[in-house]
């Protein structure tokens, strides 16, 4: 084995591997994986540029020794979308942080009255957590989009197309306006899209990076989970301190009226909807939850819907469904963030579902039928919670995953339209398969990304969580073949179980042109020995390790 340079350390994962949710294993190569740490005896940007001399000579000694190799952050998908045959980078030290001055932008970008405050640039590592401390408590800043829970590092949430709930803003990778991608033992590339220039020449050659200024290679390395090089730093935009109001409605009577609101995101009509429900309610008007209106001062953020399918009824006021939103409020500037890394909420044991889940398996359709309904009754009610009291902060807000420990978490995303035929489907399998979750509707602006999987103009994720067994698996798996045979277009989240991909499924999905495109772009920015080392049984699987169809001409 050849000398480490300094900032390369040997790094020894668990064997076997967890991921961070316990929900699955895997074996590295023995002495394959390493860890960079940053020396601190230069510059930042000194140290930065070392860091990125480090990445490109462990591609070059996996080249060498023919060992696929993956950076990993913090281990937070449910799936095996990062996992390789071969080792793994521990990037969870790399988390210096930039802030640009104007000679590192470009004039079109000053000239479009944006300014450098509205930019933060990160290395890969750090996780969503400390990028919403960092920029709360110190910038008085904050990220534009987040997930549900902020366990990620940034560029692994980006990679897998976290999509979190933000209405009219997009996923995380949306956020993005650059990316520092290492894409080979002697190169390494600043990408943006041609459509949006950011930053200068200076900024560039300062990083020593070639730039490409391309909307389909941009849009094409923000959601590739890994497989195009080492994402060594993030320019994320931002936006000035903000709080979220929380309003939550319980019970809501599932009609033909709301679902018309929901499917087309008609606020209006779902605010008169809401707010004669609790005009009827014969509470006092003090107790009365009411969905406020729109203003410069309070915009709709977030919607989410949750729905505990064994105690639901159609038009009941009993067993209805259960509505968050969160406004958009300005932040007084006497506001002060509290930040901690504790997790947010409960968490049930490894050892907890791992008996529910042999339970599940073992027991059978019948017994099922009667034990799940009870069980799912019970974790439902033990997790909702009331509205937060005060407006908070994004990082307040969204903090860390609330279950781990034999989860099974599966996410679809279809058009907002499509949402309730879906709905529907779930609904009479759980009639004769009952499923141990419950399901959660996010609704998130479309992407341009090429294999983002919120790709509807208006999309709705739609989450199904529970605890992880054979039978849970089959659930998620009949969900998606009952769609298909409806001919409802859906895509699968990349960083949760999605198991049933294929290339034929990825290029239904998505379509030949853009998936044509993502492998053309991939072929461009790393060369064959390159290709093989970043490519794993994933992408394999999906048809993502082959070579573009040439274009119609």
């Amino acid at each position: 084995m050849p000398a480490l340079p300094p900032g390369i350390a040997p790094f020894f994962p668990e064997d076997p591997w967890e991921n961070a949710h316990r929900n699955f294993r895997h074996r590295f190569k023995l002495g394959a994986s390493y860890t960079l740490r940053v020396n601190s005896r230069e510059s930042r940007l000194g140290d930065y540029n070392a860091t990125t001399a480090n990445m490109q000579w462990l591609i070059k000694n996996a080249i060498y020794t023919n060992t696929p190799f993956r950076a990993m952050g913090n281990n937070w998908s449910f799936s095996p979308v990062a996992m390789c045959n071969g080792g793994m980078l521990n990037t969870k030290p790399l988390n210096l942080r930039f802030d640009l001055g104007n000679s590192s932008l470009s004039p079109a970008y000053l000239q479009s009255g944006r300014r450098k405050e509205d930019l933060f640039f990160v290395q890969c590592g750090m996780s969503m957590l400390e990028l919403n401390a960092v920029l709360e408590l110190h910038y008085r800043r904050s990220v534009k989009a987040s997930g549900g829970s902020n366990g990620q590092s940034v560029a692994g949430a980006a990679a897998t197309g976290t999509h979190g709930g933000a209405l009219y803003t997009g996923a995380i990778h949306d956020t993005i306006a650059g990316l520092h991608v290492v894409t080979g033992p002697d190169r390494h590339m600043w990408l943006e899209r041609a459509s949006a220039p950011v930053v200068s020449d200076d900024f560039v050659n300062a990083i020593g990076a070639v730039a490409i200024r391309d909307d389909d290679m941009f849009n094409a390395a923000v959601i590739s989970f890994g497989s195009f090089g080492i994402i060594h730093g993030v320019l994320l935009q931002t936006e000035p301190l903000f709080l979220l109001e929380e309003y939550r409605f319980d019970n809501v009577p599932y009609t033909p009226a709301l679902r018309q609101a929901i499917e087309t995101q008609d606020m209006v009509a779902l605010r008169i909807l809401l707010n004669q429900l609790a005009d009827a309610s014969g509470l006092p008007e003090s107790l009365k939850v009411k969905m406020p209106e729109e203003s410069l001062t309070k915009r709709l953020y977030h919607l989410e819907i949750a729905l505990n399918l064994h105690n639901f009824e159609k038009n009941s006021k009993e067993k209805g469904i259960y509505i968050r939103m969160f406004y958009k409020t300005p932040c007084p500037a006497t506001y002060i963030p509290v930040h901690n890394q504790l997790e947010s909420g409960r968490t049930y044991s490894q050892d907890l579902n791992g008996i529910i889940s042999k339970v599940i398996d073992v027991a059978g359709p019948t017994i099922n039928m009667l034990a799940i309904k009870p069980l799912v009754n019970a974790f439902f009610k033990s997790t909702l919670r009331a509205a937060q009291p005060k407006p908070q902060t994004m990082g307040e807000t969204f903090r860390h995953t609330r279950f781990k420990g034999q989860i099974a978490s599966a996410a679809l995303a279809v058009a907002t339209s499509d949402v309730f035929k879906v709905i529907e489907v779930i609904l009479e399998l759980n009639k004769t398969r009952p499923f141990a979750g419950g399901i959660a509707l996010r609704f998130v602006k479309g992407t341009p990304a090429l294999l983002g999987f919120t790709k509807f103009p208006k999309t709705c994720v739609l989450e199904m969580d529970g605890v992880d067994a054979a039978e849970t698996r089959g659930f998620f798996r009949e969900v998606w073949l009952r769609l298909e045979a409806l001919n409802i277009p859906y895509t699968l989240h990349w960083g949760k179980i999605n198991f049933i991909l294929n290339e034929e499924r990825v290029r239904r999905m998505y379509g030949d042109v853009n998936v044509d495109k993502w492998l053309r772009c991939r072929e461009f920015l790393l060369d064959a020995a390159t290709r093989s080392v970043f490519t794993n049984d994933f992408m394999i699987q999906c048809g993502l390790d082959k070579l573009a169809t040439p274009p119609i001409v």
